[in-house]
């Protein structure tokens, strides 16, 4: 009896969320992304009665197994880049063999960050030198910015490519301790097909830089595109195999950058860096809060009505808000309502408890909300400082200048609970307030030397403000 072994066929898997297919259709069934099917060959089934996958023959391993105890560190311990706002997010700085990706959105300040990085990690090296290579632009631009901003080293060396092989010939020949790629989008594999940023492209070089960074102990530092809605290009694998990724966040129309953490291997997933874009290049801040106070060191007597600060957390980082209400007459029958750096939607919802629970009337009038220095601020903790700033500014009333308020309200008109309050009143000693309402059962203790003050509910707070006002 002769045994029939049937040949290996074809199926199709998806790039993004690895749904397989018999057939090729444009839209993946289970992701429902477009164009993702990628041709794969299965592997031949043995004939035999019991029709398993063929056995893997076992090889000789690279490396001994040993206890976990016994592992050194070494090699796994972080080096400070130079920069300290992004070392406070990758958790102290760059660790051997570590593939970081920075994805931002086009003209938020990525590749000038990165040649900062570059510059500063050239100048601390000790005999070593740094790589970067650029796919976007020409060695002529990269040279001109780096005049402008300072980031001029011997021992920072250039390359214009946008081939894989050429970029690992640049490194067997040079031997960097640092590699900056930007952008991966723009780099190609000459062993697979696919046009420039496609997945198979970007996902073959990718795969490519990791084993390097891997099997030489090279961090490698990875630009990344956004798509428009401000998801990272390309493959959905790509967030799997690098061991970091960062958001470069930013408005164009303010010089306030943020890098955020959204993946760490190494480190904390929810640290924050501040940096500041100007002229001669990208500054850290240490110390950002000042950019988010408008009235930060004012007088009762220059402070204005419709201004309230409160604390926000952004990772672990404790952030001083200003939030500013204007509200006005109008003769409209459907008042404006305009908001700008908060959530709209909870924003209204915060107008309406205003309305019902604190019988603040504002149907006849215009409201306007507003964060300073280009700050979004979407927490709920905020909650009671913006209905402090509406009520100041309907009422007319200025709230202390050394006041900071921090609580989240219910439908109900309760003041809710926040988390970390200590670390909130402790950023804000630190700045000079001295005067805090939070909510009640905040367990905010005496260390911060501040006077608090428990409120439970909207219409005690807003009950100060009148009389205040009469």
């Amino acid at each position: 009896m002769t045994t029939r072994t049937r040949a290996a066929r074809s199926s199709y898997a998806c790039s993004e969320c690895g749904h397989r297919a018999a057939q090729w259709v444009g839209r993946c069934p289970g992701c429902q992304a477009w164009g993702t099917l990628t041709e794969q060959a299965e592997p031949a089934r043995a004939a035999a009665a019991g029709g398993g996958l063929r056995r893997v023959a076992a090889g000789a391993p690279s490396t001994p197994a040993r206890p976990i105890a016994e592992v050194a560190l070494d090699s796994a311990r972080a080096r400070p880049s130079g920069v300290d706002e992004l070392d406070r997010v990758l958790g102290g700085g760059l660790v051997p063999g570590a593939v970081v990706l920075l994805a931002g959105e086009p003209g938020v300040g990525k590749s000038t960050l990165l040649l900062e990085v570059a510059a500063k990690a050239a100048a601390s090296l000790r005999g070593g030198s740094v790589l970067y290579v650029t796919g976007e632009e020409s060695a002529g631009q990269v040279r001109l910015r780096a005049e402008r901003t300072g980031a001029l080293h011997e021992r920072l060396f250039l390359a214009a490519e946008s081939d894989l092989s050429s970029i690992l010939g640049h490194v067997d020949a040079l031997r960097p301790d640092l590699l900056i790629v930007d952008s991966v989008q723009t780099m190609t594999s000459p062993e697979v097909d696919g046009s420039p940023g496609g997945v198979t492209q970007t996902r073959a070089v990718t795969v490519a830089l990791t084993a390097l960074a891997k099997e030489r102990g090279l961090p490698v530092l990875l630009v990344g595109h956004v798509t428009k809605d401000g998801n990272i290009a390309g493959p959905r694998v790509l967030e799997h195999l690098v061991d970091v990724v960062l958001a470069f966040e930013g408005d164009k129309h303010s010089t306030l950058r943020m890098v955020r953490g959204v993946k760490n291997r190494f480190g904390p997933a929810d640290e924050v860096g501040c940096f500041e874009l100007r002229d001669e290049g990208i500054v850290g801040l240490p110390d950002p809060s000042g950019l988010f106070l408008a009235r930060f060191g004012a007088t009762q007597a220059s402070v204005v009505p419709g201004t309230a600060v409160t604390v926000v957390m952004d990772g672990r980082r404790p952030l001083l808000a200003e939030v500013q209400a204007l509200v006005a007459s109008s003769s409209m029958p459907t008042p404006r309502r305009a908001v700008s750096g908060l959530d709209s939607s909870r924003v209204a919802m915060l107008l309406a408890i205003l309305e019902r629970r604190g019988r603040v009337r504002l149907q006849d009038s215009e409201v306007y909300t507003a964060t300073v220095g280009g700050m979004k601020v979407t927490e709920p903790a905020a909650d009671l400082a913006l209905a402090m700033a509406v009520a100041s500014a309907k009422n007319d009333v200025a709230l202390p200048p050394d006041l900071v308020v921090l609580g989240e309200l219910g439908l109900a008109g309760e003041v809710r609970r926040v988390s970390g309050v200590r670390r909130r009143l402790a950023e804000a000693a630190r700045l000079g307030f001295t005067h805090a309402l939070v909510p009640p059962d905040s367990d905010a203790g005496s260390g911060t030397g501040m006077k608090v003050t428990e409120v439970s509910d909207v219409s005690q707070v807003l009950a100060r403000i009148r009389r205040a006002s009469a």
